[in-house]
């Protein structure tokens, strides 16, 4: 029973990574789970320079889900090559490094850099970041700038390109599109939705930056929709985040239209989430005899009368 995913120069034994900024840079967590379960590892947002990130409170618990606002605070592009890529080169499991920027320039300088380092196996484009000032979803809901920026990346490098989408636009399908057209090899989505919280007591937002990324099983159906409107738009594979908590949750994911998915705040919860799902995928083909894992990615069954997405019939 094959469970592995191979695309170009991407190949994951399994169809299962951590996504940036639930798993920091895999040392964090690397006692609390076997790290060679899981298919790859989604680094934690890597920036030109290094950045403090939002002022407190910037996490907040929410019902089924959560709330933040971390301002991708990471240690800057030097301290990552120095001290944590070393230990990611050493862990069972590709790499795939998150790109957080502020400019195109800034992009291209950080991807650039990391051209020449060994051990990654991919990067992933974070042009969707709804809690940072500069950037984040500037880039994110503007189809050019998305396309502009993919478009320059390509240029500059063989690896494995993966743009990370926002939900926060009217129709994701014509992001993923500019996407693919622009030489991506892959988008992953959804990022988190923009939300809030007020504390009534003190008729003030919970979090310092008042709005933030919402996520958690709250926002499952809106990324399964999203992965079900990108999957009908594309031909590259599309990697699903949103809500998985579970191998059930990811399988859904497959039958929309995800080849691979991402486990995100599963993992604050319990840290070994990522391999569990894995397990619970493998064991779930067994029992349903598939042979290939693949034999799900896009296997919904939609009847032809079922509308497509966006349609709303109305009678006359």
């Amino acid at each position: 029973m094959n469970t592995a995913f191979h695309s170009k120069s991407l190949h994951l034994k399994n169809r299962v990574l951590v996504a940036s900024g639930t798993f920091g840079y895999g040392n964090e967590v690397a006692r609390f789970t076997d790290l060679s379960k899981i298919g790859g590892i989604v680094t934690k947002s890597v920036s030109w320079k290094p950045r403090i990130g939002n002022a407190p409170m910037r996490i907040a618990e929410t019902p089924s889900g959560m709330l933040n606002s971390i301002g991708l605070a990471n240690v800057g592009i030097e301290e990552f090559t120095a001290e944590k890529l070393p230990y990611l080169r050493n862990v069972d499991s590709q790499i795939i490094v998150n790109i957080a920027a502020s400019t195109i320039d800034e992009y291209i300088q950080i991807l650039e850099r990391l051209e020449d380092e060994e051990g990654i196996a991919a990067y992933e484009i974070n042009v969707s970041c709804p809690n940072v000032k500069e950037g984040g979803l500037n880039f994110g809901t503007r189809c050019e700038m998305t396309g502009e920026i993919t478009r320059e990346l390509r240029k500059r490098t063989d690896r494995f390109l993966i743009i990370k989408l926002t939900p926060n636009v009217t129709h994701i399908a014509d992001f993923a599109k500019t996407c693919q057209d622009e030489g991506a090899d892959s988008v992953s989505l959804i990022n988190t939705l923009v939300g809030m919280a007020v504390n009534i007591k003190t008729r003030r937002p919970v979090l310092s930056t008042i709005t933030g990324g919402f996520s958690g099983p709250a926002i499952k159906p809106v990324a399964l929709a999203k992965v079900y409107e990108a999957a009908k738009a594309v031909k590259i594979p599309i990697i699903g985040i949103g809500g998985i908590m579970s191998w059930k949750d990811a399988i859904e994911f497959l039958l929309v239209g995800a080849s691979a998915i991402q486990v995100g705040t599963a993992n604050f919860l319990d840290p070994d989430a990522a391999a569990k799902i894995a397990e619970g995928m493998a064991a779930y083909c067994e029992e349903e005899g598939i042979e290939d894992i693949q034999e799900l990615v896009g296997a919904l069954k939609v009847h032809e009368t079922q509308s497509a997405p966006g349609f709303v019939p109305v009678k006359a």
